[in-house]
């Protein structure tokens, strides 16, 4: 199994934000795909960061972090916009996201 940080662009702080979210290593990285991926890491604690998530996608299809523009940037945008509103709720107990995710307790309005 190799680790988060050999797929490129992606540090050692990503390999932590994906640990806490029970992913670790970068097969389990890969076979999630960076939608699912990223909603585990919101659904985990860490904040929402467009970059941080485009990054994500870039590094995943291997090309460099920064290639991300025009017309793809855009609807990756819309990608992360929903990803956002499925996942992460600022005001949220870490016990309730996980309770809205596996379905015990109703979702509240975001």
């Amino acid at each position: 199994m190799s680790s988060i940080t050999s797929i490129r662009n992606l540090g050692p702080a990503y390999e932590q934000a994906c640990a806490r979210a029970g992913i670790h290593t970068a097969e389990q990285l890969r076979a999630l795909g960076a939608d699912a991926a990223y909603a585990k890491m919101l659904q985990s604690g860490s904040k929402p960061h467009f970059i941080g998530y485009y990054v994500l996608v870039m590094a995943l299809q291997g090309r460099p972090w920064n290639d991300c523009k025009g017309d793809e940037k855009k609807a990756l945008r819309k990608r992360f916009d929903a990803i956002k509103a499925r996942s992460f709720d600022s005001g949220q107990s870490a016990l309730d996201a996980i309770l809205n995710e596996i379905g015990v307790v109703e979702r509240r309005p975001g």
